[in-house]
C-alpha cells in the first residue's frame, strides 16, 4: 500500500474519462481547467500533507482493516480520539486552504454506511458489510478520493419519492438483474465530485416500505457509463480565467459543486450496500448527517483566515487601534471559537455503534451545525464592516498594472504609507472572495445548507432534546408531586359537578317561580 503525493493523485485523475459539462460545453481536460484547478489544488494538499512529518498525526493513521498506514480521510473512526483528530484536522486544512477541501463528505459517508451495513446484515442476513469492506480496502490500497452523494433534487417536496410525477427526481432502481441493478436519478450539490475517483450514493431521506426502490446505497467510479457531471456556477468564477491572481482573492485554492446525473447506470452486486431495506434508510441518513454536521469545523479554519484578513485590512487602512474595530475582531473570534468548541464537544462525547465504529454525539453535532448556519454570516458582515466599501468598488488588477492609469490607482487606493497598494488590494479581494465571491459558496451558503438546512438540525435537536427528562429534573427541584395532580383533578371534577348541580337546581327553581 503506497500513499500518493499530490502530483500522483492529479495524474491518477488524468486517467479517468469523466463526462463533465460547464457553460453548456463538454470539458475536455478537467484537471487543467482554470476554473476547476484551484479546487483540485485543495484536494492535492491533503495528499502532500499526509506525507509531511509535521502533519503525520493529523493526516494519517493505521487502517483497522489491514494495519497499514492510510490517509485519515479513508478511515473508519475507532475511538473518541479519532473523532477529535478529525475536528482538529478540519480546522488546520481550512486555515491552509481558506476554502473547502472536499474530502469530508466521503469520510462521513464511509462511517455512516459501515455502521449501518453492519446492523442491516444482523437483521436481514445480508452481506452488505462484506461488500463495503471489500470496497473500502480498495479505496485505502489505491489511496482514492470518494465523493459522498446523498442529496436528491426532490421535485415537489410535498410528495414522497414514489408520488412524484417524474420518478427520476429521486435516485431509484429502474431494472434488476442477476449481476446487479440499474439506477436512474440525480444527486445535487456534489462537492468535489470532479476531483473524485468514486461516487458513494446514499438514500436522501427515511423511506417508507412502498419506496423500497429508492432505498439504495452503492458506489461506482465517477467515469462509469451513464454518469454526466454538470459543473455548478459560482459568483465571480470567470475571474479565474483572467490570469490575475489579485482579483480572484484566493488564486491557489477553492471548492466546487456539481449536479450528477445517473442515466440507467449499472451497479454490480458487490458494490451495493443497501437495497430495499427501507427501515434502515433513516438510520443511514441520520448517521451521515450527524458525522457531516460535525465536519463543519472546517469553517473554523476558514474563519481564522477571515479574521486574519479583517485584522490586516484594518492595519493597512490605519484603523487597527480604533476600539470598535478591536471589538469586532473579538466578536468574530468568539463566534468562531464557539463553533469549534461544539465540534470538539460532539467528538469528545462520541460513542461506539454496534459495529465498533464510533459515532459523534448527535445532539451536539446538530447544535454545532446550527451554530454554523448563523455565525459565519455574522462574521462575514463584521469583516465587510471592517474592510469598508472599497472592498467591492476598487478597480481591477489590470487597472493597477496599466501604464496609463496605474499610477492613479496606486496613489489613491493606498492606506497606511508603509503598505503598498497592491497588498491592500489583495487582502480586500480575499475578504470579498470569502464573503461574496467563489469562496462564499463554501464559507456561507454551504454553511447554511450543507449537511441539511437549518430546520433539519432543529428537528433533530427537538427529537433528541429529551424534554421529559428535563421536566422531571425541574419537578425534582421544585418538589412537585404528580399524585397531587391526580388528587386535584378529582377535587376539581367534584367541585365542578357540585357547581353544575347548584346551577341546574337554581334554574329549575327559577323556572317554577316564573310558572307560578
Amino acid at each position: 500500500m503506497t500513499m500518493k503525493t499530490g502530483k500522483e493523485y492529479i495524474d491518477s485523475l488524468r486517467k479517468l474519462d469523466l463526462n463533465v459539462y460547464m457553460f453548456g460545453e463538454k470539458v475536455k481536460n478537467p484537471v487543467d481547467h482554470p476554473i476547476i484547478k484551484p479546487s483540485l489544488n485543495a484536494v492535492a494538499l491533503t495528499y502532500d500533507l499526509a506525507l509531511d512529518p509535521l502533519y503525520e498525526d493529523l493526516m494519517t493513521t493505521k487502517s483497522h482493516l489491514t494495519g497499514e498506514k492510510i490517509n485519515r480521510f479513508n478511515h473508519i473512526f475507532q475511538s473518541k480520539e479519532d473523532l477529535v483528530t478529525k475536528v482538529k484536522r478540519q480546522r488546520m486544512l481550512g486555515q491552509k486552504t481558506g476554502s473547502c477541501f472536499q474530502r469530508c463528505v466521503g469520510q462521513d459517508a464511509f462511517n455512516a454506511v459501515y455502521s449501518t451495513a453492519y446492523e442491516v446484515d444482523k437483521n436481514h442476513s445480508t452481506h452488505y458489510l462484506d461488500n463495503f469492506i471489500k470496497f473500502l480496502n480498495y479505496v485505502q490500497e489505491e489511496d482514492l478520493i470518494v465523493d459522498g452523494a446523498m442529496t436528491d433534487t426532490k421535485g415537489d417536496r410535498s410528495l414522497s419519492p414514489g408520488q412524484q410525477i417524474d420518478p427520476d427526481l429521486y435516485m431509484h432502481v429502474v431494472e434488476r438483474s442477476e449481476d446487479g441493478v440499474y439506477v436512474t436519478g440525480c444527486k445535487a450539490h456534489q462537492t468535489g465530485v470532479v476531483n473524485s475517483h468514486e461516487i458513494l450514493c446514499m438514500p436522501t431521506m427515511a423511506m417508507k416500505p412502498e419506496d423500497k426502490d429508492y432505498s439504495i446505497c452503492f458506489s461506482v467510479p465517477t467515469d462509469t457509463k451513464g454518469i454526466t457531471i454538470i459543473y455548478g456556477r459560482q459568483s465571480s468564477d470567470t475571474r479565474k480565467m483572467e490570469e490575475s491572481d489579485i482579483d480572484v482573492g484566493n488564486s491557489q485554492f477553492g471548492g466546487h459543486e456539481a449536479i450528477v446525473v445517473f442515466d440507467h447506470v449499472f451497479v454490480p452486486n458487490d458494490r451495493i450496500f443497501l437495497n430495499g431495506e427501507t427501515e434502515f434508510s433513516g438510520m443511514l441518513v441520520e448517521r451521515f448527517g450527524g458525522h457531516h454536521r460535525a465536519s463543519y469545523a472546517c469553517k473554523v479554519g476558514v474563519g481564522d483566515v477571515l479574521i486574519g484578513a479583517s485584522a490586516l485590512s484594518a492595519d493597512y487602512s490605519g484603523t487597527a487601534k480604533a476600539s470598535h474595530i478591536k471589538d469586532k475582531l473579538i466578536e468574530m473570534t468568539q463566534l468562531n471559537e464557539t463553533i469549534y468548541s461544539s465540534a470538539l464537544a460532539c467528538a469528545y462525547e462520541g460513542s461506539p455503534t454496534p459495529s465498533g465504529a464510533y459515532l459523534i454525539d448527535l445532539m451536539l453535532a446538530n447544535v454545532c451545525k446550527q451554530n454554523v448556519t448563523r455565525f459565519p454570516y455574522e462574521m462575514g458582515r463584521l469583516a465587510q464592516d471592517i474592510a469598508g466599501g472599497i472592498m467591492v468598488s476598487q478597480p481591477s488588477a489590470m487597472d493597477l498594472n496599466s501604464k496609463e492609469i496605474g499610477h492613479y490607482v496606486n496613489k489613491y487606493l493606498r492606506g497606511v504609507n508603509s503598505i503598498c497598494t497592491e497588498n491592500r488590494m489583495r487582502v480586500l479581494r480575499l475578504i470579498e472572495n470569502l464573503t461574496l465571491g467563489t469562496g462564499a459558496v463554501g464559507y456561507l451558503t454551504e454553511s447554511m445548507h450543507g449537511a441539511g438546512s437549518p430546520q433539519a438540525q432543529r428537528i433533530m435537536i427537538s427529537r433528541l432534546g429529551n424534554f421529559d427528562h428535563k421536566k422531571q429534573l425541574a419537578k425534582n427541584i421544585a418538589k412537585i408531586d404528580d399524585e397531587k395532580n391526580v388528587q386535584c383533578v378529582t377535587e376539581n371534577k367534584e367541585s365542578k359537578d357540585k357547581t353544575e348541580q347548584k346551577s341546574k337546581t337554581k334554574k329549575q327553581e327559577d323556572k317554577r317561580k316564573k310558572m307560578n
